[in-house]
């Protein structure tokens, strides 16, 4: 019997030596296939690698407006150092507590995991480390069977060998999903709370790491239960571990959960998609815009072009004149605006600028010596070699000042005047700003330029008073911090558009343009201007600080009749200037070897403007003419009958230069009461029809007018 034990006791140990055998062999056989395996295994992609959104930041580095990914997700760049500290704690708390512990595979909780799952016949607990989870992302294939469980837990380890636990944490807060092509805790935190990821409640938290465990059936728009109870057990192990308070955890899970999506970040709409056409290959554009100022008059636009019939659209451009630097930049008030045709860039289009170019007109010739800004000119009809300007109104002003013929914006003065310096030489100074005038190839530059008779953008405008703001001296606007080109993308050497002193003539001028009512408002000096048939309205000011330029009209170029600088851009640009607030500088005070430019006395050779058109003007002043209205004219003065039968009108304006005081006036042969002295009358006629005005001085000289009144 012994011998029996004996032999059996025999048989045992030899079983047992053959089984280890065995399970060495296995072993050492499983070891070199493990061996294999992982050195086959290709090198994990890092974060770099990645596909991620092209983001645009503003001057501040906050977001204005992402772009989609190459792979279609809304997957943001972010730094670990972005993300609320809170956020990491949970996580690591509810998922993976021996993170900075384990080197890839937490074997505890893998044994943990396979014994809940023997005892109660079904998955309790998952076992992955966040290590694990990242592999599993990478691959973009569900862990479904051993095989696929057995590569993750070798992808694993192959992540902890090639990089740090920071790299990894990197790589899961850029690729965890969070619901339909969400990727990743900023694109995230935007959507679903409409912030970014730096500051979060324990409840937003909370939610960023119980939405990727199943993001479709948790998220928060289709399945808000779901995703509240998930989040209310992560605060409540969150709590269990000491991360937040019990009382917190209570208080956050009582909070409802958003059911609405939040829009991806869309401020600077047009500028951020020129920044990424002139270089695709960036994947962040760093702006130079203000987000806050953007945001702000993009929300005045849209308010200010609900006024005008779709499709009036409306551009806008503001800049730091001292910097140079474009902080805002709107190209329509709403890219998506498909009835304003918002897609189109307004602010880069080439228009006909209007009136908007007399300011340079006048400072040539305040350059040149051909004037002051109280030196006089004639505005009256006048022929430029069949060339025949009339101005807005079809009214002319006879001797007016060249500051008065530049605030109101007369044609005919400006004309004279460029007639007088050249169009050549108008071209070469706004080259010399930095722009690009666009002319029919097939002629030269001529005297319809002072009218708006080429192209430029809106930006370029803004350029070009840049220049005149800065003492005459070139500025280059540009929207971007990194390397980019300046708004008109034109390199010279050429230091001054305009001499300081001329620059500042013209500033004084138009400081003089009606302000807004407002006592807190500090004066800004701009100019209108309006193309012809109504299609463009333009106004563009500047401060001490501050440039702004504004468009209004129809994107197709088709007419907006009745639209003026005035009425449409005007009230934008006072808008405008009032939004920048404190930061606005006034326009400095300029002075000349002869005292303030205002109280310079005008000399006697320039009392007159010595243009082209006035080398006679001691004949000019010693003849007596009418200078309006017109002689042969028809005035449509609208008449219309009131309740008294009576037959009401508009007054004629009747104005005359020359000759020497006093003046007697007859209308119609009959004298009028008029000061002998003032060289206008206002007469309010009775009924429509012909009538003849005869005016007399005191040498017996006379000129007459005939004129039809409808």
């Amino acid at each position: 019997m012994l011998d029996g034990l004996w032999q059996k006791a025999r048989r045992h140990r030899r079983s047992l030596a053959v089984t280890g055998v065995c399970c060495a062999v296995f072993a050492l056989l499983g070891a070199w296939k493990v061996h294999s395996d992982f050195k086959a295994l290709s090198l994990p992609p890092d974060a770099a690698s990645l596909p991620l959104s092209v983001v645009v930041l503003d001057r501040n580095d906050h977001l204005l407006r992402a772009f989609i990914s190459d792979d279609e997700k809304w997957r943001l760049p972010a730094d670990l150092s972005d993300i609320d500290p809170i956020y990491f704690d949970m996580l690591l708390a509810f998922e993976d507590k021996r993170f900075f512990e384990h080197g890839g595979v937490d074997i505890r909780a893998l044994l943990r995991s396979a014994a809940q799952s023997v005892r109660h016949g079904r998955i309790v607990s998952g076992g992955s480390t966040l290590t694990m989870q990242v592999a599993r992302l990478l691959e973009e294939r569900p862990t479904k069977s051993l095989q696929r469980k057995y590569q993750q837990i070798l992808r694993s380890i192959q992540l902890e060998e090639t990089f740090t636990k920071e790299d990894i944490l990197n790589l899961y807060v850029l690729r965890a999903p969070f619901g339909g092509n969400l990727e990743g805790v900023r694109a995230a935190s935007l959507t679903w709370f409409g912030k970014e990821p730096g500051r979060l409640t324990a409840a937003e938290a909370a939610l960023l790491v119980a939405l990727p465990q199943s993001p479709e059936t948790r998220r928060p728009d289709r399945f808000a239960e779901n995703a509240r109870l998930a989040r209310n057990r992560v605060l409540a192990v969150a709590a269990s571990r000491g991360v937040i308070s019990p009382a917190e955890a209570a208080s956050a899970s009582a909070e409802p959960v958003r059911t609405r999506r939040y829009a991806m970040p869309m401020v600077g709409a047009h500028e951020s998609r020129f920044a990424r056409m002139k270089a695709p290959g960036k994947a962040v554009h760093r702006l130079t815009l203000d987000k806050k100022l953007q945001a702000t008059l993009e929300a005045q636009a849209r308010r200010r072009v609900a006024d005008f019939p779709a499709p009036v659209s409306l551009a806008v451009v503001v800049a730091d004149h001292e910097s140079g630097e474009i902080l805002a930049r709107i190209g329509a008030p709403d890219l998506l605006d498909e009835a304003r045709l918002g897609h189109i860039d307004m602010s880069r289009a080439v228009r006909s600028p209007g009136s908007t170019l007399k300011p340079f007109i006048y400072g040539l010739a305040f350059e040149e010596g051909i004037g002051v800004p109280e030196s006089l000119i004639i505005d009256r009809p006048i022929d430029f070699g069949g060339y025949r300007p009339t101005n807005f109104d079809r009214a002319y002003q006879g001797t007016v000042t060249l500051r008065e013929a530049l605030q109101l914006s007369l044609n005919t003065p400006a004309v004279q005047l460029l007639e007088t310096i050249g169009p050549a030489r108008l071209m070469a100074r706004l080259k010399r700003s930095g722009v690009r005038p666009v002319l029919d190839k097939s002629k030269p530059a001529g005297l319809a330029v002072s009218l708006g008779g080429l192209g430029l953008t809106l930006g370029e405008l803004a350029q070009v008073y840049a220049a005149l703001a800065r003492g005459g001296e070139r500025t280059d606007l540009a929207g971007c911090r990194d390397a980019c080109v300046s708004s008109s993308g034109v390199k010279t050497a050429a230091p001054h558009v305009l001499s300081k002193k001329a620059a500042a003539m013209v500033s004084d001028i138009l400081i003089g343009m009606p302000q807004t009512r407002s006592a807190e408002t500090q004066h800004f000096a701009y100019k209108t201007g309006t193309s012809y048939g109504y299609r463009d309205a333009w106004a563009v000011g500047y401060d001490g600080r501050f440039v702004a330029a504004v468009w209004v009209g129809r994107p197709d170029g088709s007419p907006v009749p009745g639209q003026t600088g005035l009425k449409a851009a005007v009230p934008v640009l006072q808008e405008v200037f009032q939004k920048l607030g404190p930061n606005r500088e006034p326009l400095p005070v300029y002075f000349d070897a002869g005292g303030a430019l205002r109280d310079a006395a005008v000399p006697l050779s320039l009392r007159y403007a010595r243009t082209t058109q006035s080398r006679d003007t001691r004949q000019l002043r010693d003849n007596l003419s009418i200078s309006y209205p017109p002689d042969g004219a028809e005035l449509h003065l609208g008449f219309e009958t009131d309740l008294s039968g009576s037959r009401a009108s508009q007054p004629i304006v009747v104005k005359f230069n020359g000759g020497t005081a006093p003046y007697a006036i007859l209308v119609n042969g009959r004298p009028q009461r008029v000061d002998p002295l003032q060289t206008q009358l206002v007469w309010q006629p009775e009924a429509p029809g012909y009538a003849h005005v005869t005016i007399l001085d005191a040498t017996g000289r006379s000129a007459a007018v005939s004129f039809l009144m409808k």
